[in-house]
């Protein structure tokens, strides 16, 4: 079995053009249309089982009608969807009271999209309210690639969050923060917190000749990943892939080919997912 705890579609109606603006600011091009039919395609052909969709609200007046539309969408067992939340918005609890109602297992933050950072006191609490309601969080940790510049959750701003807030599952993107790597080990005395795979071995390919100097398309090398691993221990990684930004079959390659025990590899290509998933 195979669970990818990160996804993300779009609405059929806004999907062109809101992967059209992705790939014109991260100079990458998508393996599949953005669409929750381009996901399913994609997961048969990769032999993926499962895939957690990840919302992002950029916007927070945004975050209750996204929510209605992710609730009001037809169960299918193969797309387990989060809700969305923004630390900005007014009623930020009640929200969250209301997505654990309905049987939602987690939401997504994403501090340079939504301009907070991770040891925000608006985020704190919102960390604080989902540990307190079951609910698991996946924050994007590190750079991000359309926004260099943007630094908003590095591990050293993920530990002084962790230190401020009750338990609460974090799940932290990209083997803890992308393009911070050096830095993620001293997280791991937190033992709720997660790392998934998603975007971080081997490299990725730019849109075009020339969109990144030499080297910068490099991630972890096999090494340092599975070191990373060892670090956390493999019971609290969980393989992902960004999808539609990394390709869900070569992703699996990759990962399958890592230097890790056959134990290692179930525990973080499923068991660890269906634990916090609280085995849909």
């Amino acid at each position: 079995m195979v669970v990818d705890f990160h996804t993300h579609t779009f609405p059929a109606r806004i999907a062109q053009p809101a992967m059209h603006r992705l790939q014109s600011v991260s100079h990458i091009a998508a393996y599949s249309d953005g669409t929750d039919e381009g996901l399913l395609t994609a997961m048969t052909r990769a032999g993926v089982d499962r895939s957690v969709v990840l919302p992002v609200a950029t916007n927070p007046q945004k975050v209750s009608s996204m929510n209605d539309a992710i609730l009001a969408l037809p169960r299918d067992e193969r797309l387990i969807r989060f809700g969305a939340i923004h630390p900005g918005m007014p009623d930020w609890r009640g929200e969250l009271r209301r997505l654990a109602q309905e049987g939602v297992r987690g939401v997504k933050l994403h501090p340079v999209y939504q301009e907070v950072d991770i040891d925000d006191p608006r985020t704190l609490r919102v960390l604080d309210c989902a540990g307190e309601l079951g609910l698991t969080v996946v924050m994007h940790a590190g750079d991000d690639i359309g926004f260099p510049d943007a630094v908003r959750c590095t591990p050293r701003m993920t530990q002084r969050a962790l230190r401020q807030v009750g338990p609460v599952t974090l799940v932290m993107a990209h083997m803890g923060g992308w393009r911070h790597w050096d830095e993620v080990a001293a997280l791991a005395e937190h033992a709720n917190a997660y790392l998934d795979t998603a975007f971080s071995l081997g490299s990725f390919t730019p849109l075009a000749e020339g969109d990144y100097a030499p080297g910068e398309t490099r991630l972890l090398s096999a090494e340092a990943f599975c070191r990373l691993v060892r670090t956390f221990g493999a019971q609290r990684v969980l393989f992902a892939t960004d999808s539609p930004w990394a390709d869900q079959a070569q992703a699996l390659r990759q990962f399958e080919q890592l230097p890790l025990f056959r134990e290692e590899k179930q525990q973080i290509l499923y068991q660890n997912a269906l634990r916090l998933l609280k085995n849909v």
